[in-house]
């Protein structure tokens, strides 16, 4: 199986493919493209997430800290409990994230 084949059209809505799930782990698959956390409704998750940008481009921000760019290659720990926001997906193409949730 390749990460990168057959990708769902996220044009209307991400996409999200979960891969493995296991006692204290869940691994998928997220398609975006154009998408982005609204303002007011910051994403806040109650386990541990480490993010790996496969393809794309996506800005992130986490609450008391710098808006970061992720291009291919950049990941990042996002704490349980930590208010963030996807504040921009490319909209030409499509942006692949793997997702590991632990606890």
């Amino acid at each position: 199986m390749n990460l990168l084949a057959d990708l769902p059209d996220a044009g209307a809505g991400e996409a999200f493919t979960e891969l493995l799930r296991r006692p204290g782990i869940r691994i998928e698959r997220i398609v975006s493209q154009g998408q982005a956390t609204p303002q007011d409704a910051p994403m806040v998750q109650d386990r541990d997430e480490w993010v790996l940008l496969l393809e794309g481009a996506a800005g992130l921000r986490i609450e008391g800290e710098d808006a970061l760019t992720l291009r291919p290659g950049d990941h990042l720990l996002i704490a349980a409990g930590q208010r963030h926001w996807v504040t921009w997906t490319a909209g030409d193409r499509a942006t692949v994230w793997l997702a590991v949730h632990l606890g």
